[in-house]
């Protein structure tokens, strides 16, 4: 028995269902279905009238994952929330709001934590472990001083 053709906006709830998506990443798995584009538009506009499809929530979700569980600095998290298709407004505002509620020294110490186990050993060391924090997104200031802080003013790599 054929299934009957399935309308946009009972594709983007059963997508909904699932997981949180942005307008932009519903747009794009909608119109890889190749339905019109009138029913996208109307669909779109009928779940985000319905609270259903809100990018601010989306954005707001990502950034504190990005922050809690993946340990990426501001600059990062913004960044991921805007390939996801949403304004870089509104990926500035919930990336402000998410590190303004916590601590994002304790995520830099939380992120070095993760990646040296025990003192920095040497020049290599300090350069793989500051650059892989300032590919997650960390100030490079912060970093350093973090870095060589967690020297306790033994740098020994430092005078090579």
């Amino acid at each position: 028995m054929p299934s009957r053709p399935r309308s946009a906006h009972q594709v983007a709830l059963r997508l909904l269902a699932r997981r949180e998506y942005s307008t932009s990443q519903i747009r794009v798995r909608l119109a890889r279905r190749e339905l019109p584009e009138p029913e996208v538009d109307a669909a779109i506009a009928r779940l985000t009238d319905a609270g259903l499809l809100d990018d601010a929530r989306v954005a707001h979700a990502w950034a504190r994952r990005a922050a809690e569980i993946k340990l990426r600095g501001r600059s990062r998290a913004r960044r991921e929330i805007e390939a996801l298709g949403i304004a870089p407004d509104t990926a500035r505002q919930a990336v402000d709001t998410v590190f303004d509620e916590l601590d994002e020294e304790a995520v830099l110490e939380r992120a070095i934590a993760k990646r040296v186990d025990g003192p920095i050993r040497d020049r290599a060391h300090f350069r793989r472990v500051y650059q892989a924090l300032l590919r997650q997104g960390f100030p490079p200031d912060r970093v350093a001083a973090r870095l060589l802080a967690g020297t306790d003013g033994a740098q020994p790599f430092m005078e090579e």
